[in-house]
């Protein structure tokens, strides 16, 4: 049930439901899976279930998909919840809507977990249930001896539901947001007073305190790239609760004499950010959603990671990003807050690093 579906026609499947939570990451490289399942049933309708956002920093996902033609509806949970009476509602919910199939492109919450989740969509009439990780090679993001690191997460997601097909996630048109022309517009708009200039865009935000590079260094930073690109303009985008770190980032580079500075936050949605980070000769942020929202668009990112994950398997897809990663003993923690250690992963990371990075896209 979990693997090749032997028996599936899909000309005859008619609803499928799709299972997947996070924030704006993880929907991001959900894409090349979402593309996937569209071309595989083109003409069932499609319903993702998914999460209520657990941080107001953290977009739903219908602030991503909307527009694409990717999903036609929703289903919304409080994730981790145990209370009966939610479980038994969104039991009903799903069991009267009568799914042919799920495809699950969950994160890997454990194999007991998983399993959970293979008995609940079970009695709720699902018989065709395809991805669920419920042993510990689904789980786990493969050792890739060519690379020398592990397998990107997109590339797991799509290997746990390779009974669909290929996932061409090679193929930009994989990871086609598809953005609409007023999308477009909304962008070109706010980028109207630079419009005539090569553009480098700037993310300092993230909603984990173990991914933060630090104010002071996002300053300094954008003070020496002033120095030595004063013809480009400077966006800064993210969340409106991020606008007063990036103020403080952007005032570094108008004293070193920088050219135009925008801050965006707030402005924009996901999506208009996407259109605005089109524009850019280069993104540079942290591990985050507006850092997979530009790789997305294919604008070549420098980003800032810390070493919470293991290397690769959250880095912005494709050959032409710069990240930098310092490895340190205690490496793969997955902390959200260091105390101990002190994020000495990331703050052993210098400016003058990224900047090295920053020039050699920008040369």
């Amino acid at each position: 049930m979990n693997g090749t579906p032997t028996n599936l026609k899909q000309s005859l499947v008619q609803r499928v439901l799709i299972y997947r939570i996070g924030s704006l990451g993880d929907t991001l490289v959900s894409l090349p899976a979402f593309h996937l399942i569209a071309r595989t049933f083109p003409n069932a309708e499609r319903r993702l279930l998914t999460n209520f956002p657990v941080n107001v920093k953290a977009p739903p996902a219908a602030a991503i998909l909307e527009s694409t033609g990717l999903v036609d509806g929703y289903f919304r949970y409080v994730v981790g919840t145990r209370n009966p009476a939610d479980l038994t509602r969104l039991w009903w919910t799903l069991f009267r809507w009568r799914p042919d199939v799920l495809v699950y492109i969950g994160p890997a919450r454990g194999a007991l977990s998983a399993q959970r989740d293979d008995s609940f969509f079970r009695y709720c009439g699902i018989k065709e249930r395809i991805g669920i990780p419920v042993d510990e090679a689904m789980q786990e993001n493969e050792w890739d001896e060519k690379t020398q690191s592990f397998e990107p997460e997109a590339d797991r997601l799509l290997r746990n539901i390779s009974s669909l097909g290929d996932g061409r996630i090679e193929d930009p048109s994989s990871w086609d947001l598809r953005l609409t022309s007023q999308e477009c517009a909304r962008a070109d708009d706010a980028l109207e007073p630079i419009a005539t200039k090569p553009i480098i865009a700037v993310s300092v935000g993230t909603k984990v305190q173990s991914k933060d590079w630090g104010r002071e260094n996002w300053r300094a930073l954008l003070a020496r790239l002033a120095t030595l690109y004063p013809r480009y303009g400077l966006i800064l985008s993210g969340a409106p609760e991020e606008g007063e770190a990036s103020e403080y980032a952007a005032e570094g580079w108008r004293q070193a004499g920088g050219g135009t500075a925008i801050n965006l936050c707030g402005r924009l949605t996901p999506r208009e950010s996407a259109a605005a980070f089109r524009r850019a000769q280069i993104f540079i942020g942290h591990d985050s959603g507006p850092m997979h929202l530009a790789a997305t668009v294919q604008t070549p990112c420098v980003a800032i990671f810390a070493a919470r994950n293991r290397p690769r398997v959250w880095f912005p897809y494709g050959n032409h990003h710069r990240v930098v990663y310092h490895e340190t003993e205690c490496a793969g923690c997955g902390l959200e807050t260091c105390i101990v250690e002190k994020k000495r992963c990331l703050t052993s990371i210098t400016v003058d690093e990224v900047v090295e990075q920053v020039r050699a896209i920008l040369s």
